[in-house]
């Protein structure tokens, strides 16, 4: 049913659209036919996490039931079952086109259930485990779609940018995180510069960060920016159709850290977001550069 499956990648358009911004432009400068596969992975990381943050209003008992029972449609029909859901056709579709590992799959699905249950993360090994799930298995999804002429190679620097990407999110959105009860700034880390829980919520209530908070945000920025470093050499790696995508999602991500900084760490003024004109300014340098041209050491401050 053709046109069921076309519904469904269309569905998964316009969640891409609404919800992902800044990932939805750089898709914009991939070859045409590669851009649907790409939306159908994010309508399925999308709706997931929908089921978990914006159903706040139920019991959490319900909401696992809820994301159990679209994870067994998911699995029903990856048997190949007759599956009826407005955009799980089109993951499958792409699943099958490109041979993706369910196993990643599998491990977003469990990340995405710790979201239901976990508040917080003690160390930053706790926190990558959850990020092992939520976002390097986003960057070893997308690879095969991407292409490249050495897998191998490109696979570490695809789970970097993923966990890049998710670390910038939780920096961003520390007060958006803070109304749902969770922090994804690891305990250790607040203990470290002398934050607590509290003086989080304080601040988020006063709409401005301390001092202590922002030297917190300073030293995850630093942290984000080495995942960025060790993940840039996977981009001149990729086919060269699809570099100016991910050379444009890598500049527009770090820029939100940009605007972080130029905001002197203090997540709870406003959120940071990148101004159009200079999205549009990075999307037009990403197409104007050669493929295979190294990506610049980030410069912050």
């Amino acid at each position: 049913m053709e046109t069921d499956l076309e519904a469904a990648y269309e569905r998964c358009r316009q969640l891409h659209r609404q919800h992902g911004r800044t990932y939805y432009l750089a898709t914009r400068l991939l070859p045409g036919w590669k851009r649907r596969h790409v939306h159908a992975l994010y309508g399925f990381t999308r709706y997931a996490d929908e089921i978990v943050d914006r159903t706040e209003d139920l019991p959490p008992a319900e909401r696992a039931a809820r994301l159990t029972e679209w994870s067994g449609r998911f699995v029903a029909g990856l048997r190949g079952e007759p599956v009826d859901d407005p955009l799980l056709p089109a993951v499958l579709h792409t699943i099958a086109v490109f041979d993706l590992s369910i196993d990643d799959f599998d491990a977003f699905l469990r990340s995405m259930a710790m979201d239901l249950t976990v508040m917080s993360y003690p160390t930053y090994d706790d926190l990558l485990d959850y990020m092992e799930g939520s976002a390097a298995v986003i960057g070893t999804m997308m690879l095969p779609i991407l292409g490249s002429h050495d897998p191998a190679a490109a696979r570490e620097p695809a789970r970097q940018l993923g966990l890049a990407f998710q670390l910038t999110n939780f920096i961003r959105d520390v007060a958006e995180d803070l109304d749902r009860g969770r922090t994804y700034l690891p305990d250790a880390h607040l203990a470290e510069f002398g934050v607590t829980r509290d003086d989080l919520f304080a601040a988020r209530a006063a709409g401005r960060s301390t001092p202590a908070i922002k030297a917190l945000i300073k030293a995850e920025v630093a942290r984000a920016d080495e995942h960025y470093a060790a993940a840039a050499p996977g981009i001149p790696m990729l086919l060269p159709g699809s570099q100016a995508c991910m050379r444009t999602a890598f500049h527009l991500y770090a820029g939100i850290l940009d605007e972080v900084v130029a905001a002197d760490y203090d997540v709870f003024v406003q959120r940071a977001t990148v101004p159009n004109q200079v999205r549009a300014r990075v999307a037009a340098r990403s197409l104007l550069t050669r493929a295979g041209t190294p990506v610049a050491p980030l410069v912050r401050g």
